[in-house]
């Protein structure tokens, strides 16, 4: 299995309400994605409700192989998701791991 992990900050010009929205859009988005993208395994988007967390917004998602993950990232409704994101994120981090089985 192939982890794929990414985390992101709100822009912060952005207000509570526009962050809870935005919020809720990314995760639609996303799962979306899996839905309709060959190879996802698993699929889960948090918003941030502790304070002692960093980061906004993570997703979580585990496929197959790398090619799965290389598929996903170039399917265009994962395309999409990550130009809306781009508008609303920012300090993007990304950990990307096999299981050593």
């Amino acid at each position: 299995m192939v982890n794929h992990i990414v985390m992101w900050n709100f822009n912060s010009e952005l207000t509570e309400e526009e962050r809870r929205e935005a919020g809720k859009k990314i995760r639609r988005m996303l799962l979306h994605v899996a839905e309709v993208a060959k190879g996802v395994f698993s699929l889960q988007v948090y918003t941030n409700e502790l304070a002692s967390s960093n980061r906004d917004i993570a997703l979580i998602s585990r496929f197959e192989s790398l090619e799965d993950l290389a598929a996903y990232q170039l399917h265009p409704e994962h395309v999409k998701a990550a130009s809306y994101i781009k508008t609303v994120a920012c300090e993007r981090t990304c950990f990307d791991y096999v299981d050593a089985d």
